[in-house]
This record gives C-alpha cells, sequence and structure tokens, in this order.
C-alpha cells in the first residue's frame, strides 16, 4: 500500500520495483520490517520499565504482541 502523499508516479515505480524483486527478497524486507517493529516495541518497554531484566522485556512484548489469552496459553500465567 502506498502513503496518500506519494504520487501515482512515484507509486508505479515503487510498484515496478516489488513487481520485479525475488519472492525472497520480498520476504526479506517484511521480515525486517517485522523485526524493526519489534525493536521499537520492546524499546519503549524499556523506557517504561527500566528496571526489569532481558528476559522480563521480551515477556512483556509477547503479552501486548500475542494478546493476553494467547499468552497465557502459551507461557503460561508468568506475572512480569
Amino acid at each position: 500500500m502506498i502513503s496518500r502523499d506519494t504520487s501515482k508516479e512515484s507509486a508505479d515505480v515503487v510498484m515496478q520495483i516489488y513487481r520485479s524483486m525475488p519472492a525472497g527478497k520480498k520476504i526479506k524486507l517484511i521480515f525486517d520490517a517485522m523485526q524493526m517493529g519489534q525493536q521499537l516495541a520492546m524499546a519503549g518497554l524499556r523506557r517504561r520499565y527500566p528496571d526489569v531484566n532481558d528476559d522480563q522485556i521480551w515477556h512483556l512484548w509477547a503479552r501486548q504482541h500475542l494478546g493476553e489469552e494467547l499468552y497465557e496459553e502459551v507461557y503460561g500465567n508468568r506475572k512480569d
């Protein structure tokens, strides 16, 4: 999806680049974006909870990402 502030010509160029890109490269871009999102979310959690360790930050992120019900189904009733 292209932003509303992008001209049609620019959007066409971007779409052509994506269409010509190998599938593996597209998948890598997706995973890189997902990893960046996770890192940003975890940085926000570190700012909110400066006294917790990396394992606790990961579990706070997982609880936020998965939702309470799925998190507890997967990891049990952990309180981080």
